[in-house]
């Protein structure tokens, strides 16, 4: 009966693609995002200038900055942009690298596939190829560093910072970042731990790069809550709060029947009395200097003056818990459980005027579990770039000393296992074979293009490189060096890298390009409306 007469299951007008089109178009897409950051990889790299629609302007190279800010619209673009996103959580660097690996290993597949491999076969292929190229990676790229080598761990900051545009500064900058990150190293069991959220970036413009500093303490964005109060407190015993210091009015309303005047004279005496206690609980505790979350009554303020306490309010609460950190001190709600073995400690707490703002720095504390950096730079767009960098370092150093295993950098690493995978692939057979050899070939895209952006004959440098890390002489660490466009030692030219980095980079790349590929029917699936609740509302049993 049926024969012949197509059913209908989908909506006439759906959208869709499917079959090698849909495959093609997904390619076409996720490559055209890894092309747009290609030029940026590298110490040579390009910046890209991004405005928005209110004409607001981002002057960056940093791979998650660009494809976080570019409105992307295709559904298979948007999955690259997450690799990027992905890579910046874990590693804080390499997520060019992780982008334009994804492209490329979407580009090779293509051509795989108009040879009719299967992409079932070509995503286990490149599986395998990921598991051997981390196995390689453990065992026989990756370096272990101790925890006190200084040294290594501002080169691993300073590869981090080279491609960005703090080129000049990033000697400073990679000490600084170095120093921020063992400050606020735990050690956690046998696992060092380190939670870069507690290191407060600060940027104000005005001065030059070399002006950001290092702050063994926090820098609070307020001034003191009264111009009576003493600027500078040495030896500062520090109250930290989160209630206010004011009158509460009722949650309810209420009426106040006042018969004759002096009893409004008692209502104010009443009021007044309390400020002046809480002022005096604050005194009793030997507290100079108060830090609150929440409002203080213009009165208290006054008070607190007169005492010569230094108090600041409408603090952060990610700020509070820094200080708590910082000084040792506990955050106490009420004033009556506020004792003096609740203060926080440090040498100095001042008031500093920081470009157009006055500040509050609260530093030389004894072990500060939390510090800040001081970004400074000649316009908002160069403080932005520096604070983008620092962030890069600073996650950087933090996997080194959590991991302890570096790797040389400028493309020595993705060429050394790009040369061991191919010739592993022999070993695998099948049409897999084809998939690990171009998972190697995509590889060599990362030198390719770090020779491409400084200017070099790509080719050339490909061909010096497979020959100083292939034959008798093969030396794990040639990469490129951007200085003269030659194959040279990255472990004598200081350009290191986390091994974390390269780890996550493969395998986000590889997983990203497995999911593109298997797609082979994409379909405008229909909005999805709330379901009303049954019975009108009621609950039925």
């Amino acid at each position: 009966m049926l024969q012949g007469t197509p059913i209908l299951v989908l909506k006439e007008g759906t959208e869709r693609e499917r079959g090698k089109s849909a495959t093609q178009n997904n390619i076409a897409a996720a490559r055209a995002v890894a092309d747009a950051v290609r030029t940026t990889l590298g110490p040579r790299g390009m910046d890209k200038m991004l405005v928005d629609s209110m004409g607001d302007i981002t002057i960056t190279n940093d791979g998650v900055t660009i494809l976080k800010e570019v409105d992307v619209e295709h559904p298979a673009a948007k999955m690259i942009v997450e690799v990027a996103k992905t890579q910046d959580q874990q590693c804080g660097d390499g997520t060019t690298t992780a982008v334009v690996l994804a492209g490329e290993l979407l580009k090779r597949s293509e051509s795989l596939l108009e040879q009719d491999v299967h992409p079932t076969v070509i995503t286990r292929g490149f599986q395998l190829a990921v598991q051997e190229a981390q196995r390689l990676l453990e065992t026989e790229i990756g370096t272990h560093v101790k925890a006190e080598d200084e040294a290594v761990l501002v080169d691993c900051a300073r590869t981090a910072m080279g491609s960005k545009g703090v080129y000049g500064s990033r000697e400073e900058l990679a000490k600084i970042a170095v120093k921020a990150v063992q400050k606020i190293a735990e050690v956690r069991g046998d696992k060092t731990v380190c939670d870069v959220d507690q290191i407060k970036v600060e940027k104000r413009h005005g001065g030059t790069i070399g002006d950001t500093q290092l702050i063994e303490g926090i820098i609070i964005d307020k001034e003191r809550g009264h111009p009576r109060m003493p600027s500078e407190v040495k030896d500062a015993k520090i109250a930290l709060l989160n209630s206010a210091l004011e009158i509460k009015k009722t949650e309810i309303e209420s009426k106040i029947n006042i018969k004759n005047p002096t009893q409004i004279q008692n209502f104010l005496d009443e009021e007044d009395k309390t400020f002046r206690r809480m002022v005096e609980a604050i005194k009793a505790s030997g507290a100079t200097v108060v830090v609150c979350q929440k409002g203080i009554d213009d009165v208290v303020l006054h008070y607190l003056a007169k005492e010569g306490i230094y108090a600041v309010k409408q603090v952060k609460e990610s700020d509070m818990q820094k200080l708590a950190r910082a000084t040792g001190g506990k955050i106490v709600t009420g004033i009556k459980e506020l004792t003096s073995a609740d203060l926080g400690q440090a040498a100095k707490v001042d008031e500093r005027k920081v470009g157009e703002d006055d500040m509050t720095f609260v530093t030389g504390c004894s072990n500060p579990r939390s510090v800040s950096i001081l970004i400074r730079g000649g316009t908002e767009h160069v403080t932005q770039e520096v604070e983008r960098s620092l962030h890069d370092a600073l996650k950087v150093v933090a996997s080194v000393l959590e991991d302890g295993v570096v790797c040389p950098g400028g493309g020595a690493t993705e060429m050394d296992l790009a040369v061991k995978l191919r010739k592993w692939a022999g070993t695998v057979g099948g049409r897999e074979q084809l998939a690990v050899e171009s998972f190697a070939q995509s590889l060599e895209s990362v030198p390719w293009a770090l020779a491409e952006n400084g200017g070099y004959d790509s080719i050339n440098v490909l061909i010096e490189l497979r020959s100083a890390h292939d034959g008798a002489q093969a030396n794990k660490n040639y990469g490129v060096n951007l200085a003269d466009g030659k194959a040279a030692d990255m472990w004598k030219l200081r350009v290191i890298e986390p091994l974390r980095v390269k780890r996550q980079a493969l395998s986000s790349a590889a997983e990203v390009a497995n999911m593109v590929l298997r797609i082979d029917d994409v379909i405008a699936a229909k909005k999805s409306t709330p379901t009303p609740p049954p019975g009108g509302g009621g609950h039925e049993h």
